[in-house]
């Protein structure tokens, strides 16, 4: 049985790469029945399933081939038991597999379809090819990101695939989940990660428009051109973040690291050039974790730069289980965290098509055993734990 607030809520995820599985993780963690439809192709996959397919814990495997004549039949009786459908594939391929919007709402009036892509479902992109990096570059995000005078950082591919994608997806399906319990009528959910991550900027772009902002890297508020909000390499060639930017927390910092200079100064600009080399020369005298010790418990609000392998060990990620290690693999832990129906980290993802009987069983879809001998749906794999 599932626990969590989504306890009860069917979900099909049509399997792809990226943002569609992470949401699909999330919808599962938080309790949701998610069963992820993969193509017979998939069980040459060596990195389906196991601890270490992380995205695809807490689902189901169905292996269903989508060239044989049963195959989108199959997938639409799926629907026609699902509360969310969800999909990460260029506009219009569902629809030529037979499986889009209008067949699935057909059978289905209360199903919510959620479509994940990086440009929308239209515009002059709508139909090419992009990853993270070239959406974000779009919309603006990429280019504030960097030290003053230097290339654009790449953020991994948090703010895009799965900031601005995974998680508008997630927030798009559960609004209009909830639209459809109380209307009785499904609808198709756009999720482009250009949508999102522009959604992500609402806060920088209020700045730009009130003259805070500078369009340029490395000189403004948030991205390291204030020395008080910044990163500094320490003895050890290691890092810490500051981030003293109101006035009682940089004047502990600055007492903290005796730097002698007036704190009644910290925003005249002036300044900083000077007080940026004293922090630059300070941090520079000891190492990363000497700093994290005097700095700890205190409000100067500078923390250690940790590592991945680092992060689960750190004793406040460890007393909330952050991190949680399976089978030697390091991954998060579910969130958010609920007082009632508490969410948790599925089980570990299976092989791909280990599910594939039970669930046609358990949803009641065609003949099981007709259907695998057919070869319209494959069985798989180890099943899920």
């Amino acid at each position: 049985m599932h626990s969590g607030p989504l306890a009860g809520t069917r979900v099909i995820e049509l399997g792809g790469i990226g943002p569609g599985p992470f949401a699909g993780m999330l919808l599962a963690d938080l309790g949701a029945e998610v069963v992820r439809i993969d193509r017979p192709e998939r069980t040459n996959d060596t990195d389906a399933g196991g601890p270490e397919d992380v995205a695809n814990r807490g689902k189901r495997s169905v292996l269903i081939d989508l060239k044989h004549p049963d195959g989108p039949r199959t997938v639409l009786d799926l629907a026609a038991r699902a509360d969310i459908l969800i999909e990460g594939f260029r506009p219009g391929v569902t629809e030529r597999l037979g499986i889009g919007p209008h067949e699935c709402l057909a059978r289905n009036p209360r199903l919510v379809y959620g479509r994940m892509t990086g440009w929308g479902q239209d515009g002059p992109l709508a139909s090419a090819a992009g990853h993270d990096i070239t959406y974000i570059a779009l919309t603006g995000a990429l280019h504030a990101m960097g030290t003053a005078g230097g290339p654009p950082q790449i953020p991994l591919n948090l703010v895009g695939d799965f900031g601005g994608g995974g998680c508008y997806l997630v927030i798009g399906v559960l609004a209009a989940l909830h639209a459809a319990q109380r209307s009785g009528r499904g609808q198709v959910v756009d999720a482009a990660i250009v949508d999102g991550t522009a959604s992500l900027l609402a806060s920088t772009f209020a700045k730009l428009g009130r003259g805070v902002w500078t369009d340029e890297r490395g000189v403004n508020q948030l991205d390291g051109g204030w020395p008080f909000y910044a990163i500094y390499e320490t003895k050890d060639r290691k890092h810490v973040a500051v981030g003293a930017l109101e006035a009682k927390f940089y004047r502990q910092l600055i007492e903290l690291l005796d730097l002698g200079v007036d704190p009644d100064r910290q925003h005249d600009r002036s300044a900083w050039p000077d007080l940026r080399r004293r922090l630059e020369k300070r941090f520079a005298e000891r190492t990363r974790d000497e700093w994290a010790r005097l700095f700890e418990g205190t409000d100067a609000c500078v923390a250690p730069v940790l590592g991945l392998t680092e992060a689960a060990a750190h004793p406040h990620l460890a007393a909330r289980s952050s991190v949680i290690v399976r089978e030697g693999i390091a991954q998060p832990a579910a969130a958010p965290r609920f007082s009632e129906t508490p969410s948790a980290a599925g089980h570990i993802a299976p092989a791909a098509g280990a599910d594939t009987r039970a669930v046609l069983a358990d949803w009641q879809v065609g003949d099981p055993d007709e259907l695998l001998r057919a070869g319209a749906a494959v069985q798989a794999g180890t099943p899920a734990k």
